[in-house]
């Protein structure tokens, strides 16, 4: 299966740094978006170790010969305990970093989406999209219980509150899912950055009126365009025949 990818990243309007990292590795079928958070660069740092590790670990020799599951299992807890330990023995100024990380690897025709925190990844097609991962956030814990609607979301306190991160404890459980891909597939990853302040909606809209190459900018372009208050990061992989 062929496919085509694209990224970008910006500041927003509002931050002083960007804590997003990201990572585009065709050789090894590897897609990963990663939010810090945390004080004193602490978000920076997490989210580019987290990037960096699981990078690592997937150059490993021995890395193929185990199942995409597995591997992205131990990638993620790799992760987690470097950041944990990091903060706990080495820069005790970064105590409470975390990030979260969402990631794709391709694997013949099957892709793995791995997700731990609120960024996202999305499957279009065409004209519809779906969220395929969960959110691990306060607001998503309130929603499937039933203690409030989508019409209150928007006044809800706690809504940037995640409740599961990599690297704030030493250990984390990913959400790990397998599609198998469909020739004319778009994935759409990004931080919340973008699905904090655009909606389903409209970036369906976005990606329902441009080309691939097109949509990504169109995206980034559209959560500065309603108030840029995050660091925002938006990554496509397009499968075609």
């Amino acid at each position: 299966m062929k496919f085509d990818s694209w990224y970008l990243t910006d500041v927003g309007r509002r931050r002083e740094t960007n804590q997003d990292s990201c990572l585009i590795n065709r050789e090894l079928g590897l897609f990963i978006v990663a939010d810090g958070m945390g004080g004193h660069s602490g978000g920076e740092v997490a989210s580019a170790m987290a990037v960096e590790t699981v990078e690592e670990m997937m150059l490993q020799p021995d890395a193929m010969k185990k199942s995409p599951r597995e591997l992205l299992q131990l990638a993620y807890e790799e992760a987690s305990r470097r950041i944990f330990d990091k903060a706990a023995t080495e820069r005790p100024e970064l105590a409470g970093m975390g990030t979260t990380m969402v990631m794709a690897h391709v694997r013949g025709k099957h892709l793995y989406v791995g997700n731990v925190g609120d960024s996202r990844c999305y499957l279009f097609k065409k004209p519809y999209l779906y969220q395929i991962t969960e959110d691990h956030s306060l607001i998503n814990e309130q929603l499937r219980a039933g203690v409030m609607t989508e019409e209150q979301v928007m006044q809800f306190v706690g809504r940037n509150v995640i409740t599961r991160s990599v690297g704030y404890e030493r250990d984390v459980y990913p959400d790990i899912i397998e599609r198998e891909i469909s020739p004319g597939e778009i994935f759409l990853m990004c931080s919340d950055g973008l699905s904090g302040l655009v909606s389903d909606q409209r970036i369906s809209e976005i990606l329902n009126q441009n080309t691939p190459d097109k949509a990504v900018k169109a995206c980034v372009e559209q959560a500065l365009a309603n108030g840029g208050d995050d660091n925002v990061t938006v990554m496509l992989l397009h499968f075609h025949e």
